[in-house]
C-alpha cells in the first residue's frame, strides 16, 4: 500500500497543464518525445524533463526501440490517478484543443 505522501507526490504532478495533457495523450497510445514536442509546442528538453518526473513516480514507463524511447501510461496499479484521468477530456477533444492532427511519427 502506498503512503499518503507517495500518493500526494504523484497527484501533484497532475497539477501541471503540460504533464496532464501528456497523460491524457498517453491514455490513447504510447508516444516518443519527438511526437510530443510537435504536439505540445514544448522544447525537447522540456518534454524530457516532464517525462523524467512522471517516470520517477512510476506514472509512465519507457521502452527503447533502437535509438528511440517510447513512453506509455502506467496507472493500472494507481486507481486514484486512473480515476482522475478517466474524468479528463478524451483524446479527440485534447487533439482538437491543441489544433493539431496526429503527427506522422518521425521515430
Amino acid at each position: 500500500m502506498e503512503s499518503i505522501e507517495q500518493m500526494a507526490d504523484r497527484i501533484k504532478l497532475l497539477g501541471d497543464k503540460t504533464r496532464l495533457t501528456m497523460l491524457i495523450l498517453l491514455k490513447e497510445k504510447e508516444w516518443c518525445v519527438c511526437d510530443l514536442v510537435d504536439l505540445l509546442d514544448v522544447s525537447q528538453p522540456g518534454i524530457s524533463q516532464h517525462l523524467r518526473k512522471l517516470k520517477s513516480q512510476g506514472i509512465v514507463s519507457e521502452a527503447r526501440r533502437g535509438q528511440w524511447v517510447h513512453y506509455s501510461l502506467n496507472v493500472e496499479d494507481k486507481p486514484y490517478l486512473k480515476a482522475v484521468l478517466d474524468q479528463m477530456p478524451d483524446y479527440e477533444a485534447v487533439m482538437s484543443s491543441l489544433g493539431k492532427k496526429e503527427p506522422s511519427s518521425q521515430c
